[in-house]
């Protein structure tokens, strides 16, 4: 069975990379085109791209699927598998040959751009993976196969390799139902489907008004990518790691403990310790050591 990928994030790159060392006849790939990056603003390819071509397997880089329908049906495959790919599949497309499509959450939750960061934003303690049929609405389509996986305090970047990689394995064996013909389909049932849109830069500054559970889950969820930060009079710290320390310190809410060991604030109903984190002309240091460079702030009120 031979398979065209679409794909463009590093969620895809590891599903294609489950796939490519489990053998799985690629024919090609289809990725976004190349964007600007970093402060030169450098045109850099997708990961998936990268991976690709580092192993001889074909690229088609396609900002718009819809209008390159005729070269797509050129490509010899069986089946399409998506991932995170990063556009809406045109319904020529779709009913050309079966695309499947593997998702980060246990639909009908957590549909649309942002299913790993929600559930640890939200503070489940269960995600998962699911491996559904591609349909014209976001994520709506028929469920083939759905496992769980249990979450114990990953950060983003760390659970998004563990889902990916689950992924993976769980295409090569929805991908071989296909082959001889066991596939089944289940509907979703929409009266449950939860959405989720993107976040933005302004999602990443961090609220002492929550609790200390709710703040550690948005640093998890946001400070590798999106990027996390609290802010005082004139500073703008960035925020990489956080824990709570609710049982160990009593502070007021909003203030910086006085405390030249530890970088500890208070929030609703506890506290949380800044474990690793930035000034805006500075490098990244533990807490500690950022307190020790900057004892003016102790005692200062958070905005």
């Amino acid at each position: 069975m031979k398979i065209l990928f679409l794909g463009s994030s590093r969620f895809s790159k590891i599903v294609l990379q489950k796939l490519f060392s489990n053998k799985v006849d690629i024919s090609a790939v289809i990725t976004q085109p190349d964007r600007p990056s970093g402060r030169g603003h450098k045109l850099t390819p997708t990961e998936v791209k990268q991976f690709a071509l580092a192993n001889n397997i074909e690229v088609y880089t396609f900002d718009k699927v819809r209008l390159h329908m005729e070269e797509i049906k050129k490509i010899d495959y069986d089946v399409a598998v998506v991932a995170s790919f990063g556009q809406i599949l045109p319904q020529e497309f779709l009913d050309y040959k079966l695309a499947i499509n593997v998702h980060p959450s246990l639909l009908p939750k957590y549909r649309g751009a942002t299913p790993i960061q929600s559930a640890i934003l939200n503070g489940d303690k269960v995600t998962g993976v699911t491996i559904m049929k591609v349909a014209k609405e976001v994520d709506a389509g028929d469920i083939i196969l759905q496992r769980e996986f249990a979450l114990n305090g990953e950060y983003y970047l760390e659970l998004e390799e563990k889902l990916a990689t689950l992924g993976g394995e769980m295409t090569i064996e929805v991908l071989k139902s296909i082959e001889d013909g066991s596939v089944k389909f289940l509907p979703q049932d929409n009266s449950k489907a939860v959405l989720v849109s993107k976040i933005n830069k302004e999602d990443g500054k961090l609220d002492f008004s929550q609790s200390a559970k709710q703040i550690v889950n948005r640093v998890r969820a946001l400070a590798e990518e999106v990027g996390c930060f609290l802010m005082l009079e004139d500073k703008i710290i960035k925020v990489y790691k956080a824990c709570d320390v609710s049982e160990k310190y009593s502070v007021e809410q909003n203030r910086i403990m006085q405390n030249k060991k530890n970088f500890v604030i208070g929030c609703n109903g506890g506290a949380v310790e800044i474990l690793s984190c930035q000034s805006p002309s500075g490098k990244m240091v533990s807490g500690r050591d950022y307190i020790n460079g900057h004892n003016d702030i102790l005692g200062q009120t958070v905005l």
